[in-house]
């Protein structure tokens, strides 16, 4: 069975020169590519790995997302882990796996690092019974997941269902920022300044609010596709084209970038 964690252990030695063994969690790639629904042995064989150890563990995530049962079960068992749980976002955590780094007591993202939240989808046949059935199940899935993030983050479910509405991806400020995330991991660079020629006119509390303002980024697919439409119907209206001319024009340019 392909698996999509891997455990290992780490050897560490703390400040007064005592050699530990840390358990290292990886999680990485596409989330159950072999699904977890209707299926105990994956969620099973997981279970029996994570609890062949004890204390404290440090999770890796590098996931674009994937199944949300799996991501579900996942959150679970890590959340009623008796040890620690730090979670390390060390590229993306997208989609499902977002959920499951809200499982960490501690979340931590590389500078680097980016995270994704959205509505759940699924893929329905049938007829307008069947859809509605779909609708109505991923609605119940959404307030689920909604049910992790607010755990984690405090925010409102109606700021939370906004952010998910909005295809939201995040950087490691904005997720701080906004309570995903509790901080970074990686080298920091600390700059301290030599003598009193090299002061910034800025006050301390300025230039915090001024990097703050920098390097907090927030990006929404559907507000940015909104605000282009909007373009687009103001411009249609300027020139007489219809809007649909003008997106037609703009599929067959992408087809030569």
């Amino acid at each position: 069975m392909k698996k999509f964690w891997n455990w290992k252990k780490h050897r560490t030695v703390n400040e007064d020169g005592l050699e530990s063994t840390e358990r290292v969690l990886e999680l990485r790639g596409t989330i159950a590519e072999e699904s977890w629904f209707e299926d105990d042995v994956t969620p099973k064989m997981f279970k029996n790995e994570l609890l062949s150890g004890s204390g404290d563990i440090t999770v890796y995530i590098n996931s674009p997302g994937g199944d949300c049962v799996a991501a579900a079960q996942i959150y679970n068992m890590l959340s009623e882990y008796a040890g620690k749980v730090t979670v390390k976002i060390d590229a993306i955590a997208a989609s499902a796996a977002s959920v499951i780094a809200m499982a960490g007591d501690t979340v931590l993202m590389s500078p680097t690092s980016m995270m994704m939240v959205h509505n759940p989808a699924t893929i329905a046949f049938g007829d307008h019974n069947e859809m509605q059935k779909a609708i109505d199940l991923l609605a119940e899935v959404k307030e689920s997941i909604i049910n992790a993030y607010q755990l984690k983050t405090g925010l409102s479910r109606a700021k939370l269902s906004r952010l998910m509405e909005e295809e939201t991806w995040m950087n490691v400020h904005k997720a701080v920022e906004l309570g995903f995330a509790d901080g970074i991991f990686g080298k920091k660079k600390e700059y301290e300044q030599e003598d009193d020629e090299t002061e910034q006119e800025n006050t301390p509390n300025e230039d915090e609010e001024e990097q703050q303002n920098a390097t907090s980024f927030l990006f929404s697919r559907k507000a940015v596709n909104s605000n282009l439409l909007n373009k687009l119907t103001k411009k249609s209206a300027e020139s007489g084209h219809p809007v649909a001319e003008i997106i037609d024009r703009l599929d067959t340019i992408k087809k030569f970038i």
